[in-house]
């Protein structure tokens, strides 16, 4: 039982100095909780407690004078039964000591009880500030375009429902709301965006923003219409790949035409082929080294260039010219994805420029069967193999990889291969 009642309390007098002026003043309540009463005459509570063998002074809060007739805490007050007892600024006898209690046993637990009273107060923020912290925070070890396309998703598809709502106070449904409106109108673009609300609510988590678990997927699912089936890029059947580079090479030059045409004979993603340099390339060996930084594994890669690729890059730019961006867009930087797109839309293709990898990848399967499945996936840049075996392959495989690449560019290219006798002249990059 407590030295102190709620008349002492009310009734506590701050001390005196020798000099006869009024000087703060602790009465012991007991277990390490104090009464403080300061010259003014301000009274508050204090907990004393030993953490790693020193003493800790931790201010729990001022007096409620007006509780002080409270025997238990949690006591019938409109105005408190919503504010949990760490966040309360003034506290009862009864609340001081329960308050006290708690924060004792977190001290004899090991934990730190100035930091445990502390948690609740952190300032929970909004979705729309958690997602300026999360790409702010994570970022850094992401590329540019990963970075922009997870901030702008969420700012156009999940603030408009979320942006307001405390991160800390989301659940399914409302994700669910969010969703709905682009989840079978925009299916790639809408899972998108619920991983990265995902991502999010994790980062708040991890922040101490929220301590609910995430919204569970399959919560997600059954609340949102059934999206439809498919979702793979639009590949081009590979036995039409020699008729539409033929059909393209004749038009001419064009920075984004041959950045397509490029991509096709490399079985590179369109990123990658846009962000080429003239530096990566070495025509005399017949190899493009990639540096990490482009590659989506974040691992650097060596393409084997077939001399149907060769010839592309001898033709589109004279010797002189090759510095810096091998398809550089008009203002010199790097082409759009969308230049690559319009042109395959103005050669009258639905397909997507990523979905030649697949008709390469077919055409593998189908035309080659000889050469081993590792072989194409290496060429594609996939990572292959269990983590095992991958730890024990020591070669690139890379003689397979230029036997295999040299058949897709005689299959692909056969005039700039010296297959067809009709070899197609190209017209000169710096006669454009």
């Amino acid at each position: 039982m407590g030295k102190l009642t709620a008349a002492k309390v009310r009734n506590a007098k701050p001390g005196f100095g020798s000099s006869g002026k009024p000087v703060k003043r602790a009465y012991q309540d007991g277990d390490g909780l104090f009464l403080l009463v300061a010259p003014s005459g301000t009274k508050s509570w204090m907990l004393r407690v030993q953490v790693d063998g020193k003493r800790r002074d931790i201010g729990l809060g001022a007096v409620d004078v007006d509780g002080l007739g409270s025997t238990a805490f949690g006591r019938d007050d409109a105005r408190l039964t919503d504010i949990p007892l760490m966040l309360r600024k003034s506290l009862s006898l009864a609340e001081a000591r329960e308050k006290a209690a708690a924060l004792r046993k977190l001290a004899k637990s090991g934990s730190d009880p100035k930091v445990e009273r502390d948690r609740q107060r952190v300032k929970v923020p909004s979705f729309a500030e958690a997602v300026t912290e999360a790409h702010k925070a994570l970022s850094s070890g992401w590329s540019d375009r990963t970075a922009n396309a997870f901030k702008a998703s969420l700012e156009e598809h999940a603030n408009p429902k979320l942006g307001a709502l405390k991160v800390n106070a989301i659940g399914s449904a409302d994700v669910i709301a969010a969703l709905a409106p682009i989840w079978t109108s925009k299916p790639v673009m809408a899972r998108k965006v619920r991983s990265r609300i995902g991502q999010v609510l994790a980062f708040a988590k991890a922040r101490g923003w929220r301590t609910d678990a995430l919204p569970d997927v399959r919560e997600l699912r059954t609340g949102l219409s059934k999206q439809a089936r498919g979702g793979n890029f639009a590949a081009m059947p590979f036995a039409e790949v020699p008729t539409f580079f033929a059909g393209e090479l004749e038009k001419g030059v064009s920075a984004s035409r041959h950045a397509v045409l490029f991509a096709i004979l490399t079985a590179a993603r369109s990123g990658e082929v846009r962000q080429a340099t003239w530096e990566q390339m070495d025509l005399e060996a017949r190899k493009w080294t990639r540096p990490a930084s482009v590659m989506k594994m974040k691992e650097g890669h060596v393409i084997t260039l077939c001399d149907a690729a060769v010839a592309l890059l001898d033709a589109y730019a004279s010797k002189d010219m090759r510095k810096g961006l091998i398809f550089a867009g008009v203002r010199g930087g790097p082409l759009s994805d969308m230049s690559l797109t319009k042109a395959m839309r103005t050669a009258g293709r639905s397909e997507t420029v990523h979905g030649f990898r697949s008709a390469f990848r077919d055409w593998a399967a189908e035309r080659m069967p000889t050469i081993p499945a590792m072989v194409a996936e290496m060429a594609l840049a996939h990572r292959v193999g269990t983590t095992t075996e991958q730890a024990y392959l020591r070669t690139d495989l890379r003689d397979m990889r230029r036997s295999l690449m040299e058949a897709w560019g005689r299959f692909a290219a056969p005039s700039l291969s010296g297959v067809a006798e009709n070899i197609t002249p190209i017209r000169s990059a710096a006669k454009r």
